[in-house]
This record gives C-alpha cells, structure tokens and sequence, in this order.
C-alpha cells in the first residue's frame, strides 16, 4: 500500500466508522438509506446540494415516497445528510445513486457517475464495497468506474470489491419499495458479488445474485427496454384502433383474462418517467457501437415520441366537430406528473403535449393537486385551483390522479382521455 493510502488509513481508523453511504439523495438513494437506517445501519446520505443536504437534516423531504414523518424516523435512527466526500473514508460501503440522463445528443450521459466514483476514489479505503447502482449500459462498472476507484493504487476485486447492482424504485408504489423488491447484484469477482449480497441482506428480503457486473447492468435495461417496446405496440394499436371502432382499453381488458402468455400494457400521451424513456437508449447506444442497429428500440421510441403530437391532434379534431379553432380555444390539462397520484414530473409527456397547443396558438391551464406551479420552456402555466367550477373548451386528461373522476370534472365540458380513466362517462373521449 502506498503512503499516502496507509496515512489516510490511519487516519480513518480514529474516526468512528459509517456502515454505508449513499451517494445521491433522491428518488433512488433517499429510500435505499430509509431501508438500511430502519435496519441499524448507520448511515449517511451523500448530496452534493447544500440545500437538499440542509433540508433532510431539517427534517423536510423532497420525495414523494419519503414523507417528513419517515423522514424524522430516519434521522432518530441516526440517518444523517452531509456535502462532505470526505465521509467515505469511513464508509464499510459506498453505494452510488446518482442520475444518468441522456447527453444533447441522445447518448448517454455519465457526468454525475463519473464524478461520484472520481470523489469515491479520492477517501477509499482497502476493504470498502462500492456499489453502482446508476442505470447504464453493460460494461459502465468494469470499463469507467472501476478506472476511476484504482487511480489512488487500489485495485477493484483485490483491495477493495466492486459491484453493480440495478436500483428498482417505483414511486408511489403502495406494494413493492424497497425491502420487498428482489435486488439483484453482479460483482467484478465472485468476491465482489458475495459481499454486495451480504450488504442487501442486511435490510432488503431477496437477494438474486448475477454472474457478473454486466449481467446486472443488462438486466435493468432489460427490464424497462420490455416495458418501453410493449407500450409503443399499444400507442400505435390506439391510433388505428379508433380508425377501426375497436375499443382499444375494452380488447386490453379481454386479453388480460389469459391466464399465461400475457401482460397488459396500456396506452397513454407518451412515457415518462426516469426509467423508461431513458434506459432503452443506453443499451441502444451500447449496441451501436458493435456496428449494429437497435431496431426495436429505435422503433419504439419514435412510436412513444409521436404520441403527444397525435394526443394535439385528437384535441384538435374534438373542438373542429364544436367548430371551434385550436387557436382560439381553452384548453385544461388535467395532471402533468408522469404518474398518477405523486409529484414526480420527470420526463412527464404533458411538458410536449403542453408546448404543442401553446405553440399552436391554444391558450393553456393546468390542474393538478400535486404540482402547485408549473413552467413549460419559460412560461408560467396558469393553475386552475377548483377543477369543479374550471372553464375550458377541452379537457385532456394526462394523468389519471385518483381526483379525476367523473363527478369532479365541470359539467358540460368535453374531455379528451389519454389513459382511459374515464371511459364510459358521459362527453368522454379516448385516444
């Protein structure tokens, strides 16, 4: 071991130990260090915003899966945030739970990944597990974070082990978090793997263990590749579908009776969220470097990304049989979360839908009980606080909240329902 690591070393062992840190304090790295607090682990969220940081130490969570009672309960149990990398010196485990967005140019975006393993690899020490748990393509662990964890003289799978293991949250999932999803983890060695699973063990139920760290990697994009393929196969049934006069949600229904063979998958006014119109592009990206097309993806995505366009078109076409123009009409988004009854917006398909009509020349408000304001490009969107009493020429239903009932909407006002939420009722249309 080189001097500088046996100082630090030496350093370290005077300061009490951290069982784990969580880099990245959101709507994945936030509830993985509920689980392991609630569990007697002691523990340590690591953020690199001084305002998220000051905040959960404050005792106010910004999640919806995280409320500030939870909260208070984490921090009695010993959770504590801090900006501070330098607590990684202390840490028996290091799990990375950063964002992996898409670049500007479609690709992936490993900026926030690549400088949580470059802050790892400045405080680690010999024996520390470090966890990727970042959505990203197969070899990401092996190829780039390992590279930045050995620059001190540390080698991953002899001095330190190293492991991937896919995060699974689902937000606003009354079922499955955490503790009761099966968390699958892939180490660089054999080594590596049995002392990630001995980690999860501690506060989650299933472990499944991969062969390796890209086996683990695969699995995730796997996962929602699945999901994103399958629901582009509905979007575009929807479409030509109503050309038919086939009820499309009615024939969803029937389908799902198999008792095998079969999932359901529903259409709706595009994707969203932070899995599913991302994660099928690293795996994309991925396979074009092999010099090979991704057919299914790509095809996939054009399908999903149409979407908001045809949900334009659809309004539309319902005020032209009012004799009305898009341009001089009002039109009431109902939800602009990317799911039903949360805050979370990201990826929401209601911000192109929204800049579609505005740009159309429509004059656009908002109601959703779990966003209080709402920006599209940089302009305010108007907020329409009791929905009961709303006026609009349109209302287009986005995202089916547990509110949006057919009771609660104005009367004598048409709605455009993207999720199916409302069929049947009366002045209801679907996709």
């Amino acid at each position: 071991m080189a001097s500088n690591e046996t100082a630090r070393s030496n350093a370290s062992a005077n300061e009490n130990p951290i069982d784990l840190v969580v880099v990245g304090q959101g709507y994945v790295g936030l509830p993985l260090a509920q689980a392991a607090a609630a569990k007697g682990l002691t523990v340590v969220g690591l953020d690199r915003s001084q305002r998220i940081v000051d905040a959960l130490n404050a005792g106010s969570s910004h999640i919806d899966d995280i409320d500030d009672d939870a909260l208070a309960a984490m921090l009695a149990q010993g959770y504590t945030a801090s900006t501070d990398p330098s607590v990684q010196s202390r840490a028996k485990a290091v799990v990375i739970c950063v964002p992996t967005p898409l670049s500007d140019a479609g690709g992936p975006d490993l900026a926030a990944v690549t400088a949580a393993a470059r802050s790892a690899g400045d405080h680690l020490m010999p024996g520390t597990l470090v966890v990727l748990e970042s959505t990203t393509y197969p070899g990401t662990t092996e190829e780039i974070v390992a590279p930045l964890l050995e620059k001190n003289g540390l080698r991953a799978g002899e001095d330190f082990h190293l492991a991937f293991s896919p995060e699974r949250v689902d937000p606003g999932n009354p079922v499955y978090g955490i503790v009761n999803t099966p968390k699958v983890v892939g180490g660089l060695t054999p080594a590596c793997t049995a002392a990630a699973a001995a980690l999860y063990d501690r506060f989650i139920d299933t472990v499944v263990e991969a062969k390796g760290t890209r086996e683990a990697e695969m699995a995730k994009l796997l996962e929602n590749t699945y999901r994103h393929v399958n629901i582009a196969l509905v979007n575009e049934m929807s479409v030509f579908c109503r050309e038919l006069g086939v009820d499309l949600w009615d024939a969803i229904g029937l389908a799902k009776t198999k008792p095998f063979g079969y999932q359901a998958f529903y259409p709706g006014p595009g994707v969203g969220g932070h899995c599913i119109p991302i994660d099928p592009n690293y795996l994309s990206y991925k396979v074009k470097t092999l010099g090979y097309p991704f057919r299914f993806v790509e095809l996939a995505q054009e399908i999903n990304n149409r979407m908001p366009e045809y949900v334009v078109n659809r309004a539309m076409s319902l005020l032209n049989d009012k004799g009305l123009a898009l341009s001089r009409s009002r039109i009431l988004l109902l939800g602009v979360t990317y799911k039903p009854d949360i805050a979370d917006q990201r990826e929401s398909p209601a911000q192109p839908v929204a800049r579609k009509l505005i740009r159309s020349g429509a004059e656009v408000a908002y109601h959703d009980p779990h966003v209080p304001s709402w920006t599209v490009g940089e302009q305010e969107v108007e907020r329409v606080g009791d929905l009961s009493v709303a006026k609009a020429d349109l209302l287009v239903l986005l995202t089916h909240h547990a509110e949006y009932t057919p009771e609660a909407l104005p009367s004598g006002v048409p709605v455009l329902d993207t999720r199916g939420a409302l069929r049947g009722a009366e002045g209801v249309e679907t996709l």
